[in-house]
């Protein structure tokens, strides 16, 4: 094992420390994406990110390399997908948004950690879950709201048919 090797291997462990954090605070408020898919989350993405950093040996001497870049542009729309399947719509609300970000946000950190941006990768892992769990707060005192100035406004058009 070289040396540039044994540095991703590290990377990567680090991208599965941040991402098992997001992880934590998600299973903790029982959202449908927990430890285990924030971890492989930020695992996989740090894995092609390494290869990305990496590159690609050419197979034959005096070939160009391959353009690695694209590995770290293919995250990204991967991930996209992948969020997108936590998204449900029903009648009256939309739930999952904030878990298809949570996943898209943990792929950037797996990518940053990979990089050799690791205080980078830790403040947003901070500040993510800074963003999740204490934006809460807030943010409840706001839907409250809304909601109020909603049955409000459906007393005055008279849409109330109860």
């Amino acid at each position: 094992m070289t040396a540039t090797e044994q540095q991703m291997i590290l990377r990567v462990l680090l991208a599965i420390v941040f991402g098992a954090m997001v992880g934590v605070q998600r299973e903790l408020t029982n959202e449908p994406a927990g430890l285990r898919t924030h971890i492989l989350v930020a695992m996989g993405s740090a894995g092609f990110m390494a290869l990305s950093v990496m590159g690609f040996q050419p197979l034959v001497s005096g070939e160009a390399p391959v353009a690695s870049d694209r590995i770290a542009a293919q995250i990204v729309t991967g991930i996209g997908f992948l969020g997108a399947g936590t998204i449900w719509r029903t009648r009256s609300s939309i739930r999952g948004l904030t878990t298809a970000a949570s996943i898209w946000v943990v792929a950037a950190i797996g990518m940053l950690t990979a990089s050799g941006y690791f205080v980078l990768g830790g403040m947003v892992t901070l500040l993510t879950l800074i963003t999740l769990q204490l934006l809460k707060i807030p943010e409840r005192s706001l839907q409250i709201r809304r909601t109020s100035a909603d049955d409000e406004e459906e007393e005055e058009d008279g849409s109330d048919l109860t």
